[in-house]
């Protein structure tokens, strides 16, 4: 006798369907699994016999063979002991039911209950996309999988529950999504209005955020370099379906959800300067996972303390900024992750922190700065379209009565901005500023004669790089864009020019 129902498996942020398939046939009692599975995939025999067993199933002698298809990929972790479960409660007949339209995903306890895991929100898109009605899964994972349209999602939470739904006995109704997680009032929600001074540094990351622009906050210690970037998501587009859709798949996928549904808030990450190549990057043994750069997909990535990341670490971040993709390959497998990312870096100006500081006195030799600046490479600060200082607080913005701007106004000019863009862009896949292409500047980046001879002094000038030249013209575009101006001006362009601090102060100097 041989049945069969569907499971699925993930490769890279997608989900791919597998069919389980399982035969018995009289013998001495043994459990064989083939289909490229792995180490856990084989365990799966000794957790589904312990937990039918302490439910009350007695399983006949036989021998059980079950085969997952395709057998050519590999398949990881625990995700069919449900499936393998349902085949060996209908070869003994405690299940009767037709499931050809059903889907089963989820690991096993011994004693029968069914555990959260992870990837289940691409395995259920990929659910639908292959014309299945019902969907079981872990009811720890049920507010991510019910967000997908089109499809019953049906949260388990042991074996005998899922018999009983099966069987008819137990009326159970799908999962509803919930869109919106509730704040707490006591809950704190970081915003510009609680920054004092700062105004240069603000009108920076206001131009960032208009453009999708890297930035480099440039500080002593204090100065308030990782408050301000970490407001920049409150001044960010609203994300559309589709950017919440990809960004909780991946989130799913590294199992950072933690029962949520669906992301609505742009990520901001923020590994520390200790992270690892791969813990930024993805992969790591075995199980290929996404790192950093990807979990912070369609949001912000946050690294403070830049010159004390490792080298390594660093340079796993040019390729993936430039392009928005990731691929990382490993011995038999080979996963692409997208990382449509904003950085936002803050770093010290020397070892001590102080220099160009009115008030502190530098500690640092030149070769000292010369060195620690160093540990961040050219390339990469290429990079980053805008580079501005962030001086130290004043006693007298500190007690100001005045309140700051709140990040609801600024949001409401980087919206407009962004509109702009989305109407300059439409049927092109360019999305915003930062991301236009060489072919694309005469078209999308025109400049009024005063504006090309002002840019062509400060190339001289600052011995830009042509990189560095992309990065000043793309700035003045969405300076123009935030005043609704269709030509860029000189005064954009001098705008830009200054936020290009490394190359006029520290590089130029010799320093």
């Amino acid at each position: 006798m041989v049945v069969t129902c569907t499971s699925f498996g993930i490769n890279g942020i997608d989900g791919y369907k597998v069919e389980v398939e399982a035969s018995s046939r009289a013998g001495l009692p043994a459990f064989d699994l083939v289909g490229l599975p792995d180490a856990a995939v084989k365990e799966s025999k000794d957790r589904v016999r312990s937990a039918l067993s302490n439910c009350g199933y007695r399983l006949p002698a036989a021998h059980f063979v079950f085969n997952l298809a395709p057998a050519d990929i590999k398949k990881e972790g625990a995700v069919y002991d449900l499936p393998i479960t349902v085949n060996l409660m209908r070869l003994a007949g405690y299940i009767r039911a037709d499931v050809s339209d059903c889907g089963f995903i989820g690991e096993l306890s011994l004693n029968g209950d069914v555990r959260g895991i992870n990837g289940v929100l691409p395995m259920v898109i990929t659910a639908r996309e292959a014309g299945l009605k019902r969907m079981f899964v872990p009811a720890a994972n049920a507010q991510e999988a019910a967000v997908v349209e089109g499809i019953e999602v049906y949260p388990i939470k042991s074996i005998n529950q899922l018999k009983t739904v099966l069987e008819g006995a137990l009326k159970m109704l799908p999962a509803e999504p919930v869109h919106e997680r509730n704040i707490s009032p006591s809950e704190f929600i970081p915003d510009f209005s609680q920054v004092r001074g700062q105004q240069e540094a603000k009108r920076a990351l206001e131009i960032a955020a208009a453009g999708g622009h890297n930035i480099l906050l440039i500080g002593p210690p204090g100065s308030g370099k990782s408050m301000l970037a970490k407001r920049m998501p409150s001044i960010l587009p609203d994300m559309t379906f589709d950017e919440m859709i990809e960004a909780t798949k991946i989130h799913s996928i590294s199992g950072a959800l933690h029962g949520d549904g669906l992301i609505t808030v742009r990520p901001f990450r923020a590994p520390h300067h200790t992270v690892t190549a791969v813990g930024l990057g993805g992969g790591g043994t075995g199980t290929i996972r996404p790192g950093e750069v990807s979990l912070a997909h369609h949001g912000v990535l946050f690294l403070d303390e830049l010159p004390e990341f490792t080298r390594s670490a660093l340079e796993v971040l040019r390729q993936p900024i430039e392009d928005g993709t990731i691929t990382i390959s490993r011995s038999g497998q080979n996963c692409t992750y997208p990382c449509s990312i904003m950085v936002i870096a803050a770093m010290n100006p020397c070892p001590c922190g102080y220099f160009g500081d009115p008030k502190h006195q530098c500690t640092c030799s030149p070769t000292k700065i010369r060195r620690y600046l160093n540990r961040v490479s050219g390339p990469l600060l290429d990079r980053f379209d805008i580079h501005v200082e962030v001086p130290p607080v004043e006693f007298e913005e500190l007690r100001a009565t005045e309140r700051s701007e709140c990040s609801a106004e600024i949001k409401k000019r980087v919206d407009r901005a962004r509109e702009i863009q989305r109407q300059r862009f439409e049927g092109s896949r360019t999305t915003c500023n930062s991301k236009i292409n060489s072919a694309e500047f005469e078209t999308f980046c025109l400049i009024d004669s005063e504006a090309e001879r002002t840019l062509k002094n400060a190339f001289d000038l600052l011995g830009f790089t042509a990189r560095a030249y992309d990065r000043v013209l793309k700035v003045a575009r969405t300076i123009a864009d935030l005043e609704g101006e269709e030509i860029i001006r000189s005064d954009h362009v001098l705008e830009a020019v200054q936020y290009r601090s490394l190359d006029r102060k520290y590089w130029s100097t010799g320093i």
